[in-house]
């Protein structure tokens, strides 16, 4: 089956005390998302005092910021050992990426994710990519038992076992995993540059209940996946850099998207945390942290970007 990702789109259960986390008590059985009280549920049943609050704990994506040189390497466009970029081949071409589904399931068979939400989020793909020039072509979905890739985190014995059994493909197919991520995190990714290193370790892990019908409320809506492709694209968070951001030289690297002072949530249409810096915060955008109904664009320079990433790191690699 093959579906175009060039079109809107949009965990082991932590208890957490107040002794452990400011703001935050034992989740019982309260869904996730806001409390009649104010307070927020996140994704594994943990009670924050507010969204803010989860936002703040740094749970909303486990992407870990690139260091200097990754930067420096990414926006010049440099490849491996400092060769230059290949002509790239848009507009007007569409570049396929092949995708691998790896659904995880505890031991016992819980979790996981059903044919038709794999559907639903490669739809939400489709349209959140749209004009990016990238069409997608799932190639394969297949289902493992395992309690501890089921809660994997990243950065553990069980990332690099799961991805060391389960990668396929080269540096231009994207492997998905979809499991019931540990820590409360939302999903992670790895940025293109890191493929020649550990080429095992590339690829994209969501949180089963990201995935649209799932129970992560507001992150539901399938989105999680589109943000954390946007770094497996070589796309950074909008608001890195904060205030300080300085277009194609700080930040995100992209000189379309607004500076912002911190990462937004909900959808707080009007913000604007910079004051004196042109442009309202880019809430919209993919690569913020807002409500999954919030987001529905990448900008020009993203998108600019992404194929510039593309060439560097990916194609035919």
């Amino acid at each position: 089956m093959s579906l175009a990702l060039g079109f809107v789109a949009r965990e082991l259960s932590v208890q957490v005390t107040l002794a452990q986390g400011q703001g935050r008590g034992q989740g019982q059985q309260a869904r996730p998302g806001h409390q009649p009280d104010g307070s927020f549920v996140g994704p594994d049943g943990t009670h924050y005092v507010s969204q803010q609050d989860f936002v703040e704990s740094g749970l909303r994506c486990g992407t870990r910021e690139a260091d200097d040189l990754e930067r420096s390497a990414n926006f010049t466009g440099r490849g491996p050992g400092g060769g230059s970029t290949p002509p790239l081949p848009w507009p007007g071409t569409t570049q396929t990426i092949g995708v691998y589904v790896h659904v995880i399931h505890s031991a016992s068979g819980q979790g996981g994710a059903s044919d038709s939400q794999i559907r639903q989020q490669l739809r939400v793909l489709e349209n959140a990519y749209a004009g990016s020039g990238f069409a997608l072509d799932l190639v394969s979905t297949d289902h493992t038992y395992n309690d501890a890739w089921f809660v994997v985190a990243p950065g553990t014995t069980a990332e690099r076992d799961m991805k060391t059994a389960l990668h396929q493909g080269t540096a231009d197919d994207l492997n998905l995993y979809i499991a019931h991520i540990g820590g409360g995190l939302l999903g992670w990714a790895t940025f293109p540059s890191g493929y020649a290193s550990a080429p095992w370790k590339d690829g994209v892990v969501v949180l089963d209940d990201s995935l649209p019908g799932g129970n992560a409320d507001p992150y539901n809506l399938g989105d999680t996946a589109t943000h954390e492709i946007g770094h497996w694209l070589g796309l950074y968070h909008t608001f890195q850099g904060g205030c300080a951001k300085q277009g194609d030289t700080g930040g995100d690297l992209v000189s379309d998207t607004p500076a912002e002072k911190s990462p937004a949530f909900g959808c707080p249409t009007g913000r604007d945390s910079c004051v004196g810096v042109a442009g309202l915060d880019p809430i919209t955008n993919f690569m913020d942290y807002t409500d999954d109904r919030c987001m529905f664009v990448f900008s020009s320079g993203q998108t600019s970007r992404m194929q510039t990433a593309w060439m560097t790191y990916r194609y035919g690699k």
